[in-house]
């Protein structure tokens, strides 16, 4: 999965967390709310690995910048 993709999909997650747990607040379920808040940790890990595929790659073209440079 691309970093975008992954981000997406994570912040995708986190809304819906938040969703579900608003939810269980009002119709007074707790499985529901501990349901949305693992939902909205699940999306924050998923952008977080977007973020990290985008800097191991942003610093993968730095290097080969350089690389280009001295040849």
């Amino acid at each position: 999965m691309g970093s975008t993709t992954d981000k997406i999909k994570g912040y995708a997650n986190e809304a819906a967390g938040n969703v579900k747990q608003g939810v269980g607040k009002v119709v007074g379920s707790e499985r529901l709310q501990a349901e949305g808040a693992v939902q909205e940790l699940k999306g924050k890990a998923q952008v977080a690995v977007g973020d990290a595929k985008e800097a191991v790659k942003d610093g993968a073209n730095k290097v080969a910048d350089k690389i280009n440079e001295k040849l």
